[in-house]
């Protein structure tokens, strides 16, 4: 097996397999602008909008004065932004932010970000943060170590940074197309020079990436918009498949980087990963997932008292249902907003405690009452086996599980962190396999056609459905 496509999986906690959803990618941030602002803040609100997208740790580079300055902490955005004494020093015209999840690489501090790298005068000279997943990369890096690059991480992010330093020497915007040469994989990157602020995207646009303007001095570039609207940018456009962004001094400008890219955005970015306020591609993520509903009634309709959906994802869902099915929706599991991701539990008694922990039910909406449970996806199972039999024991005397996905039957390498194919269940049980397993009176998925009509196009990334992805892994 290719160590470096499932490296991510090594490193994944207890806690985050027993609650069963693929992990968080990383979000990316980053303002220009022509005068000075509160970068501080701005970058602050930023990342704090895209904190779904990882909780790991948090960093930014601040831009003031022909200087570049980094903070990096682990934990939560207001974890990083707390740990600063001096606001005043991380004030300036620019900046870049991360969020990060581990999707390559291990969690040591060496590889939160941003990345940077240093001149012979020990001045930072380009920081970089990334979104995405780069594969084959274990050559490449072998070959710069060849040439004599050290490497100080162990992410497929530092490659990226060590190539760009390589060629920085012809100017960012140069060093970009040359390295873009030798990059495979998902990857929607924002850069940051003491002159100009730069972002492109692999050729695919597997990972979202959207601009925004606050003024006519000021640009914002955000893996989502909705952390456009959380600074009071308007949106203006995507970054496109195969682009790079310039913008400096003189503006904002671009250029392909990449001959004929295709888009193949990830569709799990609909159903999971980003936050329903959130507009991907000119798609609204909210609709996405209510039509989803809608459409597994038409696919799969069944006679029940209650429509309930899984907080927070499978809600938008379950509302869909509701209103295509007539059948009342109820919130009546309530979520822990509070529970984090720091359990350790040594015993199999305990990991199932704490699933009550995460969700807890209103039994004396529940007792008596068929119900039909809407989750956007089932991953390794445990988790909606665990739901199921908190559902029977508040009362219920019928439960239908529906998913609003397909069923997941590939992993990811491009930029998720999903289980190996052994741990999918639905690769390893049929339907009627894994409707026993779980205990229900039926289950059904999401049909890939209804997923390929409610997102308007089969131009998307479907491999954790179809296992069949637009950049090999190879």
């Amino acid at each position: 097996m290719d160590k470096n496509y499932y490296q991510r999986n090594r490193f994944r906690k207890s806690e985050n397999i027993l609650f069963d959803s693929p992990e968080e990618e990383c979000g990316v941030f980053g303002v220009y602008s022509t005068k000075n602002i509160d970068t501080f803040s701005l970058v602050q609100f930023g990342l704090f909008a895209l904190q779904h997208r990882g909780q790991e740790a948090c960093g930014f580079s601040v831009l003031k004065e022909g200087t570049i300055y980094t903070v990096k902490q682990s934990g939560l955005v207001l974890d990083a932004f707390k740990s600063v004494e001096d606001t005043e020093n991380y004030q300036g015209n620019a900046a870049i932010g991360h969020n990060r999840y581990t999707t390559a690489g291990d969690k040591k501090r060496y590889n939160y970000q941003p990345l940077f790298a240093k001149n012979e005068y020990d001045r930072t000279i380009l920081s970089i943060v990334h979104n995405g997943n780069l594969v084959g990369i274990d050559e490449l890096r072998n070959r710069l170590e060849k040439e004599g690059v050290n490497f100080l991480a162990t992410s497929d992010t530092e490659v990226m940074l060590r190539l760009l330093q390589k060629h920085l020497s012809n100017g960012l915007e140069n060093a970009i197309k040359e390295s873009a040469k030798y990059l495979k994989g998902a990857f929607s990157v924002l850069t940051l020079t003491k002159e100009k602020l730069v972002a492109f995207r692999d050729p695919n646009g597997i990972r979202p990436l959207c601009i925004g303007v606050i003024d006519e001095n000021t640009y914002v570039f955000a893996s989502e918009s909705c952390a456009l609207d959380g600074v009071g940018a308007q949106y203006l456009r995507d970054v496109m498949p195969g682009e790079m962004v310039i913008v400096d001094k003189n503006g904002l400008r671009s250029e392909m980087i990449y001959e004929n890219p295709i888009r193949r955005i990830c569709s799990f970015e609909y159903i999971y990963f980003a936050r329903p306020d959130s507009i991907i591609e000119n798609i609204e993520v909210y609709k996405v997932r209510e039509k989803s509903g809608e459409k597994l009634y038409e696919q799969s309709p069944v006679e029940a008292d209650l429509v309930i959906g899984v907080p927070d994802s499978g809600i938008p869902a379950a509302i869909g249902y509701s209103k295509a099915s007539k059948i009342p929706f109820m919130p009546v599991l309530i979520k822990n907003r509070y529970i984090g991701r720091s359990f350790i539990v040594p015993t199999q008694e305990m990991r199932e405690r704490v699933v009550n922990l995460k969700l807890n039910p209103i039994e004396s909406e529940i007792k008596g009452k068929r119900i039909i449970i809407i989750d956007d996806s089932i991953v390794r199972g445990t988790t909606s086996k665990r739901l199921v039999k908190i559902l029977q024991e508040a009362g219920a005397t019928e439960i239908h599980f529906r998913s609003a996905s397909p069923a997941i039957i590939a992993p990811c390498y491009l930029g998720i962190d999903t289980p190996d194919k052994t741990h999918l269940i639905s690769s390893q049980r049929s339907k009627e396999e894994l409707k026993n397993y779980l205990n229900v009176n039926s289950l059904d998925f999401l049909s890939l056609e209804n997923l390929y009509e409610i997102l308007g196009s089969k131009n998307h990334c479907f491999g954790c459905f179809t296992e069949k992805y637009p950049v090999s892994k190879d």
